[in-house]
């Protein structure tokens, strides 16, 4: 049994740490001690009704048959995009136009419910989503989730709506990241996203971890069951390498919050593979839109838009990522890089279309100014390719009040170079060129 906990990460049991024939195991952060042997279910204490757990939420159900945890995630943004220019070209010569905004919205509600039934190895994960920006588009409204059945640290298989591990921020570190709920626009550009599927993953070896998964498409998100291409042919895979502490923080966050008192490392590659056409893809203002677009902000799918006649109903889309982070005493620096293949083009008159190759990158650091007060970060990420190149710096401040990560304070400012990549629910819109500000209040707990 768990006598106690101490560290960032909550330990919950058959998650984060668990127990076979050679003993108690222990994943993610998690740091307690441990009871083993008959004593401890003589010295057990007796269950609480409910009780908030950091980091992993509030504790609403535990019985001998299972247990509840309820989180929230929310918060308010204000955005002003008025530093934008009012248009931009795309790589055909068309003029397009950027909707600017200015206005308040709570811009997320997310709310977890997450546990075990009947053996702490089942494991569920289900959550109501919401994205206020997105009112009217098709998955303004999300119910979904996963189960998962824990064998050891070693395997753990799942099944259901879960993001898919093709970069950095899409293996479940959400929403801890340095800026609130929005990544740097290569990140965003190359990704995968969250979508139906089976995976397994778990760690191979010390300090090494893994997820393999095969999935429906590269975005669920807006797409209903009679709309996917019955390819199923959707892969995507991670290996995760932590050589120094064996950890990276809460849930592997950006960012040092928890303040590493010995470095911490990391390094992991990626790859994803999915054949894509038009029906598979969420609409224009999806949310966590993953379409496949162009290097200058073009669907790839657009009627006409390698020539008259010329349509591409489907497409083979391949990416890889390497990245790498450092953390220490407050002080951290991240770095990811992209590669992207479309080819296998299929519609009307296709033949003319070569293959597409593009690349990019992303840069992260942060400081705690202030240990669990005061973070400040800044992020600069690039786009390259034959349609044209993309770029972005960006600045923040990430304020604690009550010196913990479930309340925060967010100002940001960003400077787009023709940004190929946006929707409501972001910060930056498809062709934004200038500067963005934004303001952000953060509930997670």
């Amino acid at each position: 049994m768990l006598a106690g906990s101490s560290g960032e990460a909550a330990c919950l049991l058959g998650k984060t740490w668990g127990y076979d024939d050679r003993g108690v195991w222990v994943a993610d952060g998690c740091v307690g001690e441990f009871v083993v042997g008959p004593t401890a279910t003589q010295e057990a204490q007796p269950k609480k009704k409910a009780r908030y757990i950091p980091n992993a939420g509030f504790l609403i159900v535990d019985s001998d048959k299972g247990d509840m945890y309820v989180r929230l995630f929310s918060y308010a943004r204000y955005l002003n995009q008025k530093g934008l220019d009012a248009t931009y070209t795309d790589a055909f010569g068309t003029v397009k136009t950027v909707q600017i905004r200015e206005d308040v919205q709570l811009n997320k509600f997310f709310l977890p419910f997450s546990g075990w039934f009947l053996t702490p190895k089942l494991r569920y994960y289900l959550y109501v989503w919401s994205s206020n920006p997105s009112q009217g588009d098709p998955a303004q409204v999300v119910g979904a989730g996963n189960l998962s059945y824990v064998f050891n640290r070693y395997v753990t298989f799942g099944a259901g709506i879960t993001s898919l591990p093709a970069v950095r921020s899409t293996e479940g570190q959400f929403p801890y990241w340095l800026g609130v709920d929005d990544r740097l626009i290569a990140d965003e550009f190359f990704r995968g996203s969250y979508t139906t599927g089976v995976w397994v993953k778990g760690e191979f070896a010390t300090k090494f971890k893994y997820m393999a998964m095969l999935a429906n498409n590269l975005s669920t998100l807006g797409v209903s069951a009679s709309q996917l291409d019955n390819t199923f042919d959707t892969m995507s895979y991670m290996v995760q390498w932590l050589p120094t502490t064996g950890e990276f923080g809460l849930w592997g966050t950006f960012g040092d919050f928890d303040y590493h008192e010995t470095l911490a490392t990391r390094l992991a590659v990626h790859y994803t593979q999915s054949t894509e056409d038009k029906q598979s893809q969420p609409g224009a203002n999806g949310i966590e839109n993953s379409q496949i677009r162009l290097t200058d902000g073009s669907v790839i799918f657009t009627p006409d838009l390698f020539g008259t006649g010329i349509t591409v109903n489907r497409v083979k889309y391949r990416m890889s990522s390497v990245d790498g982070g450092l953390k220490y005493k407050g002080l951290s620096f991240e770095a990811e890089y992209y590669w992207r293949w479309l080819s296998d083009f299929t519609g009307s008159n296709t033949a003319s279309i070569a293959d597409i190759h593009d690349h990019g990158y992303q840069l992260q650091a942060s400081a705690m100014v202030v240990p669990k007060l005061l973070q400040a970060y800044a992020g600069n990420s690039g786009i390259y390719g034959r349609y044209g190149d993309a770029s972005e710096v960006r600045a923040g401040a990430n304020w604690y009040p009550a010196r913990e990560r479930g309340f925060r304070v967010n100002a940001e400012w960003i400077h787009l170079n023709h940004c190929p990549v946006g929707y409501t629910a972001v910060p930056y819109p498809v062709g934004g060129n200038g500067d963005v500000f934004h303001t952000n209040v953060e509930l997670n707990f």
